[in-house]
């Protein structure tokens, strides 16, 4: 399912949990490894090659030399997954790195990218990060790419990554389809349980009637199982729908109750303008989870994107 995983990394002094998790995945699927470590630039354009020394600190211009230094580091950092030179390949380059994810992914097709929240090291590479959000890295690769794309926020040990239990959380968007799609076929290869999720806003007002809530709660119910009839023959599954006033925490909170190996999410992409947003869901759930989480973009944002 998964022949090609690329992980793109920013840490050089210890392999990271995206590789290490991409490195697993690769192998459980008799895969090929993409590690791609980007040299980011407090500058743009013609000045992107310019980069700080991760040994000194000091500026230079980002060379074949230098980018070889760079990948003998990382080889040696994850020398316990990155030992067989047959079932790996690797790419260090200066500039954006969203952008250059992005170019190798489409150029190697691959079938998975596996990304990590920001590391922290923005302030020594001198470039700027929003804190609170999965990361401007992930928010581009995600409202761009159309294969699913992970994100790890810790490391995950192999018998966790048998995907025994996927949650897929359903806002009855064609994004959220795609998610769901993407759990079933997951559940079909790993013999797992998919739990459909839905979040239904509790009433902020004391007038709103408890009869007419819980008249509500199965009314989405309901929904939930017409939104994915025909998909789920032989496979395990429940359904469950929480009320909360934060969808956020309630997946997270249900995630943790259920013991969950995967959330897979819809991108919920939004239009504002004529540019694109990943939701709030997305951003919060994908920060905090202690799971990976794969988000799915429904390929007609895309397509209309890209007109």
């Amino acid at each position: 399912m998964f022949k090609k995983v690329l992980a793109a990394t920013d840490l050089l002094e210890s392999c990271d949990a995206v590789v290490l998790v991409a490195g697993h995945i690769a192998e459980r699927h008799g895969g090929t490894l993409y590690v791609l470590h980007v040299l980011e630039s407090p500058y743009s354009g013609k000045f992107r090659n310019f980069v700080k020394d991760f040994r000194t600190g000091e500026e230079l211009v980002s060379n074949e030399q230098y980018e070889g230094i760079v990948q003998e580091q990382i080889e040696r950092a994850c020398a316990g997954v990155l030992q067989d030179p047959q079932n790996y390949r690797m790419r260090i380059s200066p500039g954006f790195p969203w952008e250059q994810i992005l170019r190798w992914a489409r150029k190697e097709a691959v079938d998975l990218i596996v990304l990590g929240p920001p590391s922290g090291r923005a302030e020594m590479k001198g470039v700027v990060r929003v804190s609170g959000t999965v990361g401007s890295t992930v928010e581009g690769v995600i409202t761009h790419e159309r294969c699913p794309v992970m994100i790890v926020n810790r490391l995950i040990s192999k018998q966790r990554l048998a995907f025994k239990n996927i949650m897929v959380c359903i806002d009855f968007s064609e994004s959220s389809r795609c998610a769901l799609d993407f759990a079933v076929k997951m559940a079909g290869k790993y013999g797992a349980r998919v739990l459909l999720f839905h979040s239904l806003a509790a009433p902020t007002s004391p007038q709103y009637p408890q009869a007419e809530f819980e008249g509500d709660l199965a009314a989405a119910r309901v929904k939930l199982e017409s939104f994915s009839e025909n998909t789920l023959t032989g496979i395990e599954h429940e359904y469950a729908v929480w009320e909360g006033t934060l969808p956020h925490i309630e997946i997270l909170k249900f995630a943790r109750e259920k013991d969950v190996d995967l959330i897979a999410m819809g991108s919920h992409s939004k239009e504002k303008g004529d540019k694109w947003y990943i939701g709030s869901a997305v951003e919060q759930v994908g920060s905090r989870a202690a799971c990976p989480v794969a988000v799915l973009t429904d390929p007609k944002v895309l397509r209309k994107m890209e007109e």
